[in-house]
């Protein structure tokens, strides 16, 4: 008897952890999204010198609240408070919305900023990184709201939507302990491929949990994470070709 109790409190135990995996996950996004922006936006912004178009300080805002939400959802979800998850979902999907807009625009101004430098070029290039990023969270977040009635598929994808946007995050890390202050400007498009890289090791993790807990990781897992590092490499190739910096440089010229 004693057995059999030990043995139902052990998996009693596994699957409340497996439960809130998420959102222990979902928490990890949130804390590399804030301590990533932290010593170049949000101390800067405390202080008021951080000067910039309201259409960035509306970014990161809409980026940084997502982060909240996909937070409160995935407790939602572990509370076993599904019915409320799914009411507050189109919250989600308006909050998606606004930021595959105003990430569109975020970028364009960076590129018109790069110009005014006299940086055009660079600025076209660089544009690859966050047009494409936003396009792949745009993507995944559709994929996931249209598999919203197979929850193992869809809180695996609604994770890497998550990941997927963290790279400018980490990014800042690497800017501020490791990259000795440069001219102004966007920087070269390589040196974001170590910062993705380092984001994806929370899909890593995502992988080894679902091998421990379900003995092979999801296809989503697979597919989408193929998927996402194919795009962070092919940034670098893409954004030298003739095709993207008249692609890029079109949406620059109807911007100004």
């Amino acid at each position: 008897m004693t057995t059999l109790i030990d043995r139902n409190s052990t998996r009693a135990i596994a699957s409340s952890r497996a439960r809130y995996f998420y959102f222990y996950m979902a928490l990890s996004c949130m804390a590399v999204a804030f301590l990533g922006f932290a010593p170049t936006y949000w101390l800067p912004l405390a202080t008021g010198s951080f000067p910039s178009m309201p259409v960035i300080h509306f970014h990161g805002m809409l980026f940084f609240v997502w982060t909240i939400y996909f937070a409160f959802q995935t407790w939602l979800a572990a509370s076993g408070q599904v019915a409320r998850h799914r009411t507050i979902g189109m919250i989600g999907v308006s909050l998606a919305t606004a930021m595959t807009i105003f990430g569109f625009f975020a970028a364009v101004d960076a590129m018109k900023r790069s110009a005014a430098l006299g940086l055009t070029d660079a600025g076209i290039a660089f544009a690859v990184v966050p047009l494409t990023g936003i396009l792949f969270f745009a993507v995944v977040v559709a994929l996931a709201i249209a598999n919203i009635r197979r929850p193992e598929t869809h809180k695996r994808l609604m994770l890497l939507a998550a990941i997927a946007i963290l790279d400018a995050a980490v990014a800042r890390w690497f800017l501020t302990f490791l990259a000795p202050p440069g001219p102004p400007g966007p920087p070269p498009v390589p040196v974001t491929i170590a910062p993705a890289l380092v984001a994806c090791l929370l899909l890593v993790a995502a992988i080894i949990f679902d091998w421990r807990t379900r003995g092979r990781p999801h296809p989503a897992y697979i597919y989408g994470g193929a998927a996402l590092v194919a795009v962070k490499l092919l940034n670098w190739p893409i954004s030298v070709t003739p095709a993207w910096h008249s692609f890029a440089g079109g949406i620059l010229a109807l911007a100004q």
